[in-house]
């Protein structure tokens, strides 16, 4: 509804115009999709006001489905539960077609790309040198990874524009930030361990991701690709969020873009569910969110200060706490 009614006089224009560009100043953050160098380290941004101790995030990618294929599916109960009795948010937005922008701009607040072939080295800052350098602990754990700190080419099902940290100079130039990179059976082992780290990004191979057909099979009913995700998450996630290990810890499940016809703000709606430490259950945000603002909230989470990229001036998601 507009601000400005005919009956209004001359003097409510200066109200009127700050107010414009107070809302102009809320939108989302930038969809660029240049891959130039951002400042290292990035730009200092106080925390959201947002539950203080939260000691794990963890950050779940799935693929390649718009929002109302996702939300109300009968092919995926656990999600739908999870983002029923928990947070969702409704009005949230990938960045780009296809898959690798979105990575990137999971974890450096830049799309860097827009190639799955891309090959190159990221030497912009990202989410693995900000949470190292604030002395947090990180882990990537990865299904059908062929072996620990893999940086190599797609291993089929495995796919390596999925894994943003392989391309990062910090981690290829470490042989300890290399040994982050873990096959996800580690994930079972660090929990059992109380050894998780602050930060877990977790990611399924391309058939339990609604990537691909699972099995292998070519061709399959969408149906079976959401069932297939929706049941990796029920065996590999849902023992996480039940885990005295991960008490105390935030989950973040998203998809990294949605359908491919779908452009809206670089990359289609798709579906982010919030679960854990101070958020708020059985609520629905209707801010416009978009992959940097996950970025941000994984650094604010753990307070971390250096926010890389899009991420230093992406809206808060402190909203969907208590």
């Amino acid at each position: 509804m507009s601000l400005v009614r005919a009956n209004l006089t001359v003097l409510w224009w200066p109200t009127i115009l700050l107010l414009s560009l107070l809302i102009a100043g809320c939108g989302g953050g930038s969809s660029s999709t240049g891959g130039g160098p951002t400042p290292t380290p990035g730009p200092t941004v106080s925390p959201s006001p947002i539950p203080a101790g939260t000691s794990h995030v963890a950050l779940v990618i799935l693929e390649n489905h718009g929002f109302a294929q996702v939300i109300g599916s009968p092919s995926m109960p656990y999600l739908n539960l999870l983002a029923s009795q928990d947070s969702l948010a409704t009005n949230y937005f990938a960045n780009a077609h296809p898959s690798i922008g979105n990575y990137f701009m999971l974890t450096t607040g830049v799309i860097e790309s827009t190639d799955d072939n891309f090959a190159g080295t990221i030497t912009d800052d990202n989410l693995a040198r900000a949470l190292t350098s604030a002395g947090k602990t990180w882990k990537a754990y990865f299904q059908s990874i062929p072996s620990q700190g893999y940086m190599g080419p797609d291993v089929f099902p495995y796919l390596r524009h999925h894994n943003p940290f392989s391309y990062f100079s910090d981690v290829q130039g470490s042989t300890s930030q290399a040994a982050n990179i873990v096959p996800i059976g580690q994930l079972a082992t660090d929990m059992g361990a109380n050894a998780l780290p602050a930060f877990a990004f977790i990611k399924a191979d391309v058939e339990h991701d609604a990537h691909d057909c699972p099995g292998g099979g070519t061709t399959c009913p969408d149906s079976g690709r959401l069932a297939a995700a929706d049941a990796w998450l029920q065996q590999n996630i849902d023992p996480l969020i039940k885990s005295p290990a991960f008490a105390g810890g935030v989950l973040i499940i998203t998809w990294d873009e949605g359908q491919a016809a779908d452009l809206a703000n670089g990359g289609g709606q798709v579906a982010t569910v919030l679960v854990g430490n101070g958020v708020k259950t059985g609520f629905t945000s209707a801010t416009m969110f978009q992959h940097q603002s996950t970025l941000r909230l994984i650094l604010d989470l753990l307070q971390v200060g250096d926010h890389p990229g899009a991420s230093a001036t992406a809206p808060s998601m402190s909203e969907f706490f208590q």
